[in-house]
């Protein structure tokens, strides 16, 4: 009898445990943007990318005075990225006070990922579908 309600036992803590676990799942993909988990990992892609030109926008300006074009970041090896992560395109925009930096889907891949992904110089992100 010991060994039945030790093995009902296990069980139960497995479903729950699966159970758990995709609930979890599901909630890193809706936070990501999207419930396709191949659109999921590309979003976390395209958010380290931003990041990174976000902080080298940063680094160039405590060096430079001034913030830079994506190309000058790449020329001056500010930062290893290229101007793309498929199918996300990477733009940025500066001014005299901030500036932004833009990831822009070239096509609709019918994934629920947003079409155009964005971080400042506050390093807040915003999307939009």
């Amino acid at each position: 009898m010991g060994r039945i309600l030790g093995l009902v036992g296990l069980v139960a803590a497995l479903a729950v445990g699966m159970y758990i676990y995709s609930r979890q799942m599901q909630s890193t993909s809706a936070a990501a943007g999207t419930n396709n988990p191949k659109a999921a990992v590309n979003i976390t892609g395209v958010r380290t990318d931003l990041i990174a030109i976000a902080q080298a926008e940063q680094r160039y300006l405590a060096s430079e005075g001034k913030y830079a074009s994506l190309d000058d970041l790449i020329s001056s090896q500010s930062i290893a990225i290229k101007k793309q992560r498929v199918p996300y395109t990477y733009e940025v925009q500066t001014s005299d006070s901030g500036f932004r930096v833009i990831a822009m889907r070239s096509s609709d891949d019918g994934s629920g990922a947003p079409a155009q992904l964005s971080v400042d110089e506050n390093m807040e992100f915003k999307t939009s579908q």
